[in-house]
This record gives structure tokens, sequence and C-alpha cells, in this order.
């Protein structure tokens, strides 16, 4: 069976030319990052844009905060299982507010979505492969494996939410969750 990716964004977006006057300091900085990741200043300033215009502009509003992840590190390795699960019962009416409020409504693509969003933004690594009509999320957050447990519960409600007859397969390491469930050929969380 063919695994394929599930694409983060649409091929042929539409484009237009547009200038701005940009302190030379910044214009500078920007050369300087364009080069160290070897990517052109116009792919560097999209990709700043983007974030911006998908969670930055967001984040302050519903109440989001930088943490180190050091710091992240050492909490989950302190969290028990039923504080996980009492953290889980007060995110789960939280990212549906964020949901609606940053993407117009709630639903499953939507809340996947918003959580690619946040998971991007805050410098996790994730992916979303199709494997026949299994659809494999993947992420790896490389926090411990209390985070990975809270991963996999926090996926598992919000699929229960809109999908309780569908059964979701986890595999968990110290590092990365993979929550993997049937979710049929067709379906695109980037397309609602």
């Amino acid at each position: 069976m063919t695994v394929k990716r599930q694409p983060h964004q649409a091929k042929h977006e539409q484009t237009r030319s547009i200038s701005y006057r940009l302190p030379e300091y910044i214009v500078n900085e920007l050369e300087t990052e364009a080069m160290q990741k070897e990517v052109s200043q116009n792919v560097l300033v999209k990709q700043i844009l983007e974030k911006y215009v998908r969670w930055d502009r967001f984040a302050d509003k519903i109440g989001i905060i930088p943490v180190p992840k050091e710091i992240l590190k050492i909490l989950g390795d302190e969290m028990k299982g039923d504080e996980i699960n009492k953290i889980i019962d007060i995110m789960i009416p939280m990212i549906k507010d964020w949901v609606m409020f940053m993407k117009g409504n709630y639903d499953l693509r939507r809340a996947i979505e918003a959580l690619e969003d946040y998971m991007r933004a805050s410098g996790m690594t994730s992916d979303h492969r199709i494997e026949g009509g299994v659809h494999h999320f993947i992420i790896q957050h490389n926090l411990g494996i209390k985070w990975s447990l809270f991963t996999e519960q926090l996926l598992r409600q919000i699929f229960y939410q809109f999908l309780p007859g569908l059964a979701m397969q986890c595999k968990t390491t110290s590092n990365t969750t993979i929550a993997s469930i049937d979710l049929g050929f067709d379906f695109n969380e980037h397309k609602y």
C-alpha cells in the first residue's frame, strides 16, 4: 500500500507583487537570515508572514504565551495521569473557542488545522501521512513521555468529539506520538 503525505498548502496559490519600505537594519537582518537558511528573501518573508497570519495574530488574543521548552519538559516530568486528564478536560473547551475564533467554525478539519498551526508556530515537527484511507498524524515534540501521553489523550478526545464510533490507534515514544485513524481517502483538513 502506498503512503503519501497530506499537502499543507495549495500548490497553485494566486500571488501578487507588493513593496514595502522597511528600516535598513530589518532588511539587513532578513538578508542574513535568508542566507543562513539558504532560502531567498522572498521565501523567508513569505514564511514570516504566513506564521503571522496563521498563528501570531491570534496568539495573544486567545491567551497563548511563549514558555521555554525546558520548563515544559520539567513540568511534564512531574505530571501524573489524573493531572493530564484534568488539563485535557480544561483544554477541550478552550480549543473549541480558539478554533472557532481562528477558523470561523468548529469541526474536525479546522481543529486539526489549528493544532498543526500551533505546532508549527511552537517549533514542533508534525506530519500527516495517508496509507489507504488511514491517516497518520505524526507529532514530534521532544518533551518526554508524559507529553507524549498528553498528546495521545488530547487527540483521542478531539477525534472522539467528532467521530465517536471510530477507533484511533497510537504509537508513542518519549518524544513522538503517532495517531492513526481511518478518515477515508478524501479527508483533507485544509479543505472546508
